[in-house]
């Protein structure tokens, strides 16, 4: 049976996700870092996974990444984050802030899938290798699957750079995150 069975609601989705001790990441937690944001909404955001000031918080992309990912929603999709969803692909902040393991993905990949059949966004866009390779199933890296939309269940999936990179990369990647906004937001567009 899965998380987003028949009768689950997002609430107990939630509470079976904070409970959580699928791998050993529960025991180095402050707190789950479920997600933020209007679970009914068309834009579903995928991260990697929480960070420090994340797991602190106990919401996703809270630090500088955060702020631009805040500020490029506003500015090339008009929203904030109360009209989105933004979620990780791992809940639990992985110690030194280290790539999450592929026996952790899986131990939250459930939650994930879940949280997408629940909210049936119409647009994912994924933030970085991590969310991109997972929900493609693919090998490739980001540089070579953004710029592109991705059929995904009923929607779209539209692959774009984490913006902790864009932070450390500068004006061409920036550049590019735009242009992938404004894709996703065509895709919304009525």
């Amino acid at each position: 049976m899965t998380l987003a069975s028949a009768g689950s609601t997002w609430e107990q989705l939630r509470t079976t996700a904070c409970a959580c001790t699928r791998c050993a990441l529960a025991g180095t937690r402050t707190q789950v870092v479920f997600g933020v944001g209007d679970p009914h909404a068309a834009l579903l955001f995928v991260g990697e996974a929480p960070g420090r000031d994340e797991d602190l918080a106990g919401e996703p992309f809270v630090g500088r990444s955060g702020k631009l990912l805040d500020r490029l929603m506003f500015e090339e999709i008009g929203i904030d984050r109360s009209r989105c969803y933004i979620a990780n692909v791992v809940k639990c902040r992985p110690p030194q802030n280290r790539n999450p393991a592929p026996v952790e993905i899986e131990a939250c990949r459930p939650y994930l899938e879940a949280q997408i059949s629940h909210i049936n966004p119409a647009v994912v866009v994924t933030l970085g290798n991590f969310a991109t390779r997972l929900l493609l199933d693919s090998s490739e890296g980001i540089r070579q699957l953004r710029g592109s939309v991705y059929p995904f269940r009923a929607g779209h999936l539209v692959p774009t750079y984490h913006p902790a990179y864009v932070l450390r990369a500068g004006g061409e990647a920036l550049a590019e995150m735009r242009a992938d906004l404004v894709r996703a937001k065509r895709l919304m567009a009525p």
